[in-house]
């Protein structure tokens, strides 16, 4: 037996461990999901038709043939759901390198994705210089580079496929993307300047979830069906943020970015029981991130711990002068994890949720910790204007977004060229038809109409929760997982889910906190005590 040294810190085992994936016969699978009760988990298609997973650790075959599995089940106990904080002081320890982390997690998405009664196809590319980047950054820190506990420094991090980042296609799941070889995001940029390491690319619901009508969420023409690791075939993803969602979940990186229009972080991080902040639009970076709505588009952490969230959103942070939504106190935004007494705190109670046991016990647990529950109707409806608002903002922010960051190789410039590159192969670039996208040729709303339009819509939402929160005094407003998603969007309040628990079959249930606009920290204060008081994360079993 010969011992190889990856690095300082991590010794691995030379052993024939080369894993490949093969392609199998999902009928049997797909047949089974036709018969589930529950119809949005009657899948067409699981695999992607278009990529090889081999492909993804192609570039690490000489680090993993030196990474042997009775190493890789060592390193469980220093890596799985830790903290950053906790894995830093790993790394500082000499315990771990960052470079045995990332290995680590490019082991372990082999591992799971090779597995036919496990993959979850969280992820669409791995990032072919993450190795070379932690042995740089391995290498600042034993040159003496102090490293704080609650840094995203060495930190391998997944994107979301719809934010750009150098060295890996920015896809949003679609084939027509699949060649967008573009520049950093901003939000990228940051987090590389922060130390952070960018592992690779998380699949998604394809175009973000603004596209087909009978699609499932985290279908991607990309990256196929991401699956829900508390349950594969039992409950959906979640969307559409899938791939951060069960990645994270499933530990294929410790910390994921999503974006969201309505409901994109807050779903799948409630469904994979995790913590998801979609952060008020103004507050981080859009620019290089595949577009739906300018005015509703937002990027934001999904992590398995309200600190983490904290780090990896300060990490994202920073004005950005090409963001129109982005005001002047984006410069030195940040947010602060502590905590704080409940006493005094109001918690807006909504009476829609009086038959739900998780939403009635969390209640109480906060009632008994001084914090004063404050029973609220919301009355608000979802307007029928809103996939309107979403296609036309839509038509406009692509065609932008195209112009100023896609490559060369990119066929498309716009809405109505993306309806056409689709149509000459639908099998394969829309098995579930693409009606979002022929709706959104189509419309004819001027200008004016839009205006219009966004203002109703905005100002609806926004007087019936400005209500609630002036009338009441409330801190925050209480929800489940995403039901309140569309209003929190167009209101432009931030919401935060955390994990509550889990239905008898397993499901995850997510608390979720809304407030006002730019009052990210106060749902982090209110949160970290939820989050204390429940410690309802469990890892998903079969991928202990």
């Amino acid at each position: 037996m010969v011992i190889l040294a990856l690095n300082a810190g991590s010794i691995g085992v030379a052993a024939d461990n080369n894993i490949t994936w093969e392609r199998y016969d999902e009928s049997a699978d797909l047949a089974a999901l036709a018969a589930h009760q529950n119809e949005s988990m009657h899948y067409q298609l699981l695999l992607s038709k278009v990529l090889d997973k081999n492909t993804l650790w192609e570039p690490f075959v000489q680090e993993l043939e030196a990474f042997s599995h009775e190493y890789y089940e060592s390193l469980k106990p220093l890596i799985l759901d830790k903290p950053i904080s906790q894995i830093q002081r790993v790394v500082a320890e000499g315990s771990l390198s960052y470079e045995t982390l990332a290995t680590f997690y490019i082991y372990r998405i082999r591992e799971i994705e090779t597995d036919n009664t496990r993959y979850i196809n969280a992820v669409i590319t791995l990032n072919p210089n993450v190795l070379t980047r932690a042995r740089m950054l391995d290498e600042q820190r034993r040159q003496g580079r102090e490293i704080a506990p609650d840094s995203i420094f060495g930190i391998p991090v997944l994107l979301k496929d719809n934010v750009g980042a150098s060295g890996m296609a920015t896809t949003a799941g679609a084939v027509a993307l699949q060649h967008n070889f573009t520049s950093n995001a901003f939000i990228t940029d940051r987090l590389i300047k922060n130390g952070a390491i960018i592992l690779g690319k998380a699949n998604l619901s394809e175009w973000a979830y603004f596209f087909c009508e009978d699609c499932p969420s985290g279908y991607s023409a990309m990256g196929g069906q991401t699956l829900n690791p508390y349950g594969r075939f039992d409950f959906g993803t979640g969307g559409s943020s899938s791939g951060s969602g069960a990645g994270t979940a499933a530990n294929f990186a410790t910390v994921a970015v999503g974006s969201e229009t309505s409901g994109s972080i807050l779903s799948p991080a409630s469904a994979n029981s995790l913590v998801g902040l979609k952060p008020t639009t103004g507050s981080l970076s859009r620019s290089g991130v595949v577009p739906i709505s300018s005015t509703l588009d937002t990027t934001g952490p999904i992590t398995r711990n309200i600190a983490d969230a904290v780090i990896l959103f300060n990490a994202m942070a920073g004005f950005d002068e090409n963001d129109m939504a982005m005001p002047l106190l984006s410069a030195d935004l940040s947010l602060i994890y502590r905590t704080v007494d409940l006493n005094g705190k109001r918690l807006g109670a909504l009476e829609n949720f009086a038959d739900n046991e998780f939403y009635q016990e969390a209640l109480e647990m906060l009632s008994e910790n001084e914090a004063s529950i404050v029973d609220v109707i919301m009355n608000y409806e979802r307007n029928e204007g809103f996939s309107d608002l979403l296609g036309s903002e839509m038509v406009r922010d692509l065609a932008l977004y195209l112009e100023a960051y896609s490559a060369k190789e990119v066929e498309i410039d716009s809405i109505a060229s993306l309806r056409k590159f689709n149509e000459m192969d639908l099998d394969l670039r829309a098995p579930y038809g693409q009606e979002l996208v022929d709706m959104m040729d189509e419309l004819a709303l001027a200008p004016a109409d839009v205006e219009s339009l966004r203002d109703e819509l905005q100002s609806n939402a926004k007087g019936a929760l400005e209500y609630l929160f002036t009338e009441f005094e409330l801190d925050v407003l209480l929800s489940i997982n995403n039901r309140h998603a569309n209003i929190a969007a167009l209101a432009n309040y931030p919401a935060l889910t955390i994990p509550l628990g889990y239905e008898a079959s397993g499901r995850p249930v997510g608390l979720t906190l809304i407030a006002p606009s730019f009052q990210e920290q106060a749902l982090i204060d209110i949160g970290v005590r939820v989050e204390q008081l429940t410690q309802a994360r469990r890892i998903p079993t079969p991928y202990q």
